[in-house]
C-alpha cells in the first residue's frame, strides 16, 4: 500500500506538499507554539483584512455596523482604526471621501468640546482636561461589535503629523484647545519628548483608552502610525517612551494586550527585539525581504498598510500571498472603497486614488484567509532558498512554507501576463506525493501525483499560469 505525502501549489498559485468561567478571556496573544502567529479565542490565527481609512470611530458620519458586516461577510478578521488624536483635512493625499477627514462638526475624539468656539474645522474648541464620554461609548461599541464578528481591532493611538496641514487640525494645537497647550510651530516636535505639558496630555490619553478597553480580547495597540518621517531620532525616543507608557498602564492586568510598533515603509532590519513589542508592522512591504531579515524576532511580522501601487487588484492580491507565504502573520489592505456613503465598500475605485479595493479584491483575500485556515501553518516555517529554485530565465518568484519534509506550500507569482507554465526545482525526500494546484483568484484546484520519487532535486511544471488580470 503506497503512502502519499502532499504538495500544494498556488497559481499565482500555491503548491501544498503534504506527506465555563466568568473570568475575562485572554486577549489576542502570540501563539506559544509559534510566536510568528497569533492565538485568538483558543485557536491559532493569522490576521487578514481590508480596512477603511481608519476613521470608523472618529467620524460620526461613518456607519461602522454596516462596515463590520461587510468585513465579516468577506471572511476577514482584522480592522485598523485611529484614536482620533490625529485628523486630516479634506483632500489629503488625494483620497476621495477620506474617512479620516470628517465633515465640519462631525469629528469626535477623546477630549470633550468646550463652550468656546473656534476649532479649525467648525464647532467649539477642545478641553484637554475633560474626556468626551460619547467618544468612549462609541469606541467601546465599535470594539464590541467587531468582537461579536471575531474581528481584531488594531487601535493606533497616534499618527505622525506629516505637515502643518494636519497639525493645524489637531486638538493638541494651542489654537484648537482652551488649555493653552501645544504652542508648537514645528509639527515635527509634536511627537517628541521636548514639551512636557503636551507629553503629559498624550500619556493621559493613552492611560484613559487602555482603562476603557481593558476588558476586550479582540484588540491590540499600535503606538504610532509611520513614526519615521521628520526627526526620526526624536520620534523613536518618543515612541519608545510611549510604548513603555502602554506597558506600564497594563502591568497589573492579568492579561495584557499586544503592542505593535510600525517599523518602516517597504523593509528595514529591526535587529534587536524592542522592549514590550510583539508585532512589527511594515507598510507597502516587499516580501520576502521584509519577513526574512526579521524572522529572528520573537513576534509577528505584519504588513498593515498597502497602497501607492496603482488600483489594480492583482498588485494587492499578490502582495498578500507573497507576504503570508514568506512567513508573515498579518496582512491588512488599505481599501479605499469604504467611505461614509459606502460603508459596504461599494465605491468604485478610479484612477488617481492612492490604492485599490472593492468587493472583488476582498473575495480574493477571503480565498487566502480560508486557504491558510485549512493548513497547519502553526507548525510551518519559511523554506530556505537552497531547497527550492526556479529554472534560469523564469519570470516567476516563489515563496514557501513547510512543516518538516512532508507538507509544503509554495506560492508562484509570475511577473508578466503570459499564460505560460513555470518550472520549479525542489529538494524532496524519497516518497510519493500529492500535488494540489490552487488558483488564488478562483480557489479552483487541480490535482496531480508525483509517484515514487527517489529523493533529491526534482522538477515540477505548473499548469498554464492564467493571465494576471485585475
Amino acid at each position: 500500500m503506497k503512502h502519499f505525502r502532499m504538495i500544494l501549489l498556488l497559481l499565482p498559485v500555491v503548491l501544498l506538499l503534504a506527506c465555563s468561567s466568568h473570568e475575562l478571556p485572554q486577549p489576542l496573544s502570540l501563539n506559544p507554539q509559534n510566536p510568528h502567529y497569533f492565538l485568538f479565542r483558543g485557536e491559532p490565527a493569522i490576521l487578514i483584512g481590508s480596512t477603511e481609512h481608519y476613521g470608523a470611530v472618529m467620524n460620526l458620519d461613518f456607519d461602522y455596523i454596516a462596515y463590520l458586516n461587510e468585513i465579516s461577510g468577506s471572511g476577514l478578521n482584522v480592522t485598523r482604526t485611529f484614536s482620533g488624536a490625529y485628523v486630516e483635512p479634506v483632500g489629503a493625499f488625494g483620497i476621495k471621501k477620506n474617512t479620516l477627514a470628517p465633515a465640519a462638526e462631525r469629528y469626535i475624539c477623546p477630549w470633550s468640546r468646550s463652550k468656546e468656539p473656534g476649532y479649525a474645522n467648525g464647532g467649539n474648541k477642545f478641553d484637554l482636561s475633560e474626556w468626551d464620554e460619547t467618544y468612549f461609548k462609541r469606541l467601546k461599541d465599535f470594539v464590541a461589535e467587531a468582537g461579536k464578528r471575531d474581528i481584531i481591532v488594531e487601535l493606533d493611538l497616534f499618527s505622525n503629523y506629516y505637515d502643518t496641514v494636519q497639525w493645524k487640525l489637531s486638538p493638541l494645537n494651542i489654537l484648537n484647545n482652551i488649555n493653552r497647550i501645544g504652542d508648537i510651530k514645528d509639527h515635527k516636535e509634536v511627537l517628541s519628548l521636548k514639551h512636557a505639558e503636551l507629553l503629559n496630555v498624550q500619556e493621559n490619553m493613552v492611560r484613559k483608552i487602555i482603562h476603557e478597553l481593558k476588558d476586550f480580547d479582540n484588540l491590540y495597540f499600535e503606538v504610532c502610525n509611520e513614526p519615521y518621517f521628520g526627526d526620526t531620532l526624536a520620534l523613536r525616543q518618543w515612541e519608545e517612551h510611549m510604548t513603555e507608557v502602554v506597558a506600564e498602564a497594563e502591568k497589573d492586568f492579568k492579561f495584557r494586550h499586544l503592542i505593535s510598533n510600525n517599523i518602516a515603509n517597504n523593509h528595514k532590519l529591526v535587529g534587536e527585539p524592542r522592549n514590550g513589542v510583539s508585532i512589527y508592522n511594515f507598510h507597502y512591504a516587499r516580501p520576502p525581504k521584509t519577513v526574512g531579515i526579521n524572522y529572528n524576532l520573537k513576534g509577528v511580522i505584519g504588513d498593515n498598510e498597502t497602497g501607492f501601487d496603482g488600483i489594480e487588484d492583482s498588485q494587492y492580491r499578490t502582495e498578500a500571498w507573497d507576504f503570508i507565504l514568506a512567513g508573515g502573520g498579518l496582512f491588512n489592505h488599505l481599501d479605499y472603497s469604504f467611505t461614509t456613503d459606502n460603508e459596504d465598500g461599494s465605491l468604485k475605485i478610479e484612477e488617481g486614488q492612492p490604492g485599490g479595493g472593492g468587493k472583488v479584491l476582498r473575495s480574493q483575500f477571503k480565498i487566502l484567509a480560508e486557504f491558510m485556515g485549512s493548513v497547519d501553518f502553526i507548525n510551518m516555517m519559511p523554506v530556505s532558498n537552497d531547497k527550492i529554485r526556479l529554472q534560469e530565465g523564469e519570470k516567476t518568484t516563489v515563496n514557501a512554507l513547510a512543516r518538516g519534509d512532508d507538507y509544503i506550500i509554495l506560492y508562484l507569482h509570475r511577473k508578466d501576463t503570459a499564460s505560460l507554465s513555470s518550472v520549479i526545482e525542489i529538494d524532496l525526500q524519497g516518497a510519493s506525493y500529492n500535488l494540489n494546484w490552487v488558483d488564488t483568484k478562483t480557489a479552483g484546484v487541480t490535482t496531480e501525483k508525483l509517484m515514487d520519487h527517489p529523493g533529491g532535486m526534482t522538477s515540477i511544471a505548473s499548469p498554464l499560469l492564467p493571465e494576471i488580470l485585475p
